[in-house]
């Protein structure tokens, strides 16, 4: 039956739907009118069509078969940390991310955790070659896939300060990795540049940038002899935002500059990612919006090929952990993967002309502003510098624009807020950026959601 509708229709080409839709827009420019351009400079047409590549679509590097639904939990007692998740595995997750502060045992948090089924994934706040030994030892002797996630980089960027100082941050790391040179130890966390306020290509281009520091201190070949370089494995952090086809196209992106930029180190051309809703849009009034967005972005990172998505509760903001908030985030993915169906396609979006153009945009933009990184001295010096700061801050600052002149709509916050909405006594935590007086290396890149200072004066007009 489809073979006798395609042969029953004569083939449009690109020209003819251009002449076409120029004739309906009788005499409008068909540029000012139906080409708008992307806060990264990329120009959105109204159709694609084959005719606009010349060659075939190369597959994306390392897109997993399926994707994993994961649970964050913070240990802070052990035993309710383990029973959290024990529930949690119970009802659907089949990862769980660990975050911690300090130490804890391994022996009372994954007790008869199925160590064999779920994977685990740590956000460690503080780093302990002691410790991530202590762990790596008890999980050697199980079959358990484990993602230890040690960011230096990230931990300079995020607080300004190294862990420890650079020469013993670097010294443990050396030293865990001579140890234990088959761990996935690594990752990098753009999660941060997201929620900063980075637009698209910046996240990408500073994703590529930070994972270049690491390629270049593992995979040298002057340095650490004894690691052979295909045990080198990488994971990103990555946030999601509500550009629907621009996100999807971003994980793909990501892979494909990887691969690249790992081939020229001679290691491994895949990396693991894990993906998260962003916190830039999310809202403190009408946070039943929250849901919304989370569930677009979540689907996002799905499209996108995240091998895990960790979902972000509605009232994350504002709430302590609490077993409504997590089963609410946990059941949203559940309904995407076993009622929406989409663990039923693999690499859904490959193909797509709209999202293969947009993919190769994004790359293309992206390593340009890399190679201006390296050409500056690297993604740590530039750190250092307060480029990267301040190139975020700029970003940050046009978006934020956007949002105060009504251009950029959060519906409840600048587009029809409810004023009857009252926050004031339901708040557990404090939603906003805190300025902490800690003296520091450099400026640290502070996360900052757009409804902020609208929230903070809404706030004081309570009752």
């Amino acid at each position: 039956m489809s073979k006798f509708l395609f042969e029953d229709f004569d083939e449009v080409s690109a020209k003819q739907w251009k002449q076409q839709i120029q004739y309906d827009l009788k005499g409008a420019d068909y540029n000012e009118t139906l080409v708008w351009q992307s806060p990264e400079g990329i120009n959105v047409k109204p159709f694609y069509h084959e005719d606009d590549f010349k060659e075939g679509f190369q597959p994306v590097p390392g897109q997993p078969k399926t994707w994993k639904i994961a649970q964050e939990i913070f240990i802070d007692d052990e035993k309710i940390a383990n029973h959290i998740a024990l529930d949690a595995l119970k009802r659907g997750a089949e990862a769980i991310v660990f975050t911690a502060a300090e130490d804890f045992d391994p022996k009372t948090v994954f007790k008869d955790f199925p160590l064999d089924q779920a994977s685990i994934y740590f956000k460690l706040s503080f780093l302990s070659e002691a410790f991530y030994g202590k762990l790596i030892k008890f999980f050697s002797e199980k079959k358990a896939t484990v993602f230890y996630n040690i960011d230096l980089i990230g931990n300079l960027a995020r607080t300004g300060n190294w862990f420890n100082n650079l020469k013993k941050d670097h010294e443990m790391l050396d030293s865990l990795f001579q140890k234990y040179p088959s761990e996935k130890l690594l990752s990098v966390d753009a999660s941060l540049y997201q929620n900063a306020g980075a637009n698209i290509v910046q996240q990408l281009a500073y994703a590529l940038a930070h994972a270049n520091e690491y390629l270049n201190h593992v995979c040298h070949p002057e340095r650490l002899e004894g690691l052979h370089k295909q045990n080198f494995k990488l994971t990103f952090l990555l946030t999601t935002g509500p550009n629907y086809f621009f996100e999807i196209a971003k994980i793909r992106a990501l892979r494909k500059l990887y691969a690249a930029l790992a081939k020229e180190y001679g290691t491994t051309e895949t990396c693991h990612i894990i993906a998260t809703p962003s916190k830039r849009n999310k809202t403190l009034y009408d946070y039943n919006v929250n849901l919304l967005r989370s569930t677009t972005e979540c689907m996002s990172a799905i499209l996108g090929g995240a091998d895990t998505v960790c979902n972000l509760p509605y009232d994350a903001l504002y709430h302590k952990s609490n077993e409504f908030g997590e089963r609410i985030s946990r059941n949203q993915l559940l309904i995407l993967k076993h009622e929406s169906y989409f663990d039923t396609v693999s690499n859904p979006a490959d193909g797509a002309y709209y999202i293969e153009s947009l993919t190769a945009a994004l790359a293309e933009k992206a390593l340009q502003l890399f190679k201006e990184i390296e050409k500056g001295g690297g993604f740590l010096q530039q750190l250092k510098e307060g480029t990267i700061q301040k190139k975020i801050k700029e970003s940050a600052e046009k978006e934020q624009q956007l949002f105060d002149s009504g251009k950029l709509k959060l519906l409840g916050t600048n587009y029809h807020p409810n004023k009857n909405d009252r926050m004031k006594h339901d708040l557990e935590l404090f939603p906003f950026v805190k300025h902490n007086p800690v003296k520091t290396l450099i400026p640290p890149i502070v996360e900052r959601r757009l409804s902020e200072i609208t929230e903070q004066e809404r706030l004081k007009l309570e009752s």
